[in-house]
């Protein structure tokens, strides 16, 4: 029986995530005080001044409308540093890791799943992330579909497609694959097939358009089980 396209998207925050061990810093930086982030030049020659500050955040479908959100900030941002500020559209999360390592990008909101390649690769420093005014921070997930697709929950999926983002992405990928395993005992590959949307913004589309199509896919169960973990 095939099963239909179903897509889990999940709201990105900015976490201050430093470089997971299996990310090492670069060999262009260096890491004297041991907290898994690139230290701030000591000789000043190294270190920059730019008239300009460039921010971007993670790509969304529609970079421009992002600009007026984050307008308050980059006035606010110009304000206490007395220098422009311009708002640079990323296209994808390695283009928006490449910008901030070539010196073109020196603000910048990144993914969750972004932030260990960034602070390794492009020297990235997390200080901040997204909250709300008590303080609260997390994800929502969802899993969508479209009205008479047949999935009514979510042990539906199994035997078809699954759309995520991509591959590198922790609310695109990694965590809900690690929530499908421990709480539905569910694996990629295994018991569903995943596709890679690029973004949440493709997956939501492509649910709507009906644009994965659904196929069956040859499931191959684990025989190891515990707990609800295979």
């Amino acid at each position: 029986m095939n099963r239909t396209i179903a897509a889990i998207t999940i709201a990105s925050i900015l976490l201050p995530v430093a470089a997971h061990s299996a990310f090492k810093l670069d060999s262009r930086y260096q890491d004297r005080d041991g907290d898994l982030v690139a230290d701030i030049p000591e000789q000043t020659e190294k270190q920059t001044d730019p008239s300009t500050l460039v921010f971007a955040y993670t790509p969304v479908e529609d970079p421009a409308v992002y600009r007026e959100v984050w307008s308050g900030f980059l006035d606010h941002l110009s304000d206490i540093t007395g220098k422009q500020v311009q708002f640079f559209p990323v296209q994808s999360n390695a283009a928006q890791i490449e910008a901030m390592r070539a010196g073109r990008l020196h603000i910048a909101g990144f993914n969750t799943g972004s932030n260990p390649l960034a602070v390794a690769c492009a020297g990235f420093r997390p200080f901040t992330m997204m909250a709300a005014a008590d303080g609260s921070f997390g994800y929502e997930m969802e899993i969508i579909t479209y009205p008479g697709s047949g999935v009514e929950k979510v042990e539906d999926i199994r035997g078809g497609e699954l759309a995520f983002t991509s591959q590198t992405s922790n609310s695109g990928f990694k965590a809900p694959s690690a929530i499908l395993k421990a709480d539905y005992n569910m694996v990629p590959d295994q018991d569903f097939e995943p596709v890679f949307s690029g973004k949440h913004d493709n997956s939501i589309l492509g649910v709507a358009n009906k644009d994965y199509q659904p196929r069956r896919l040859p499931i191959r169960y684990s025989t190891e089980c515990c707990n609800g973990m295979s």
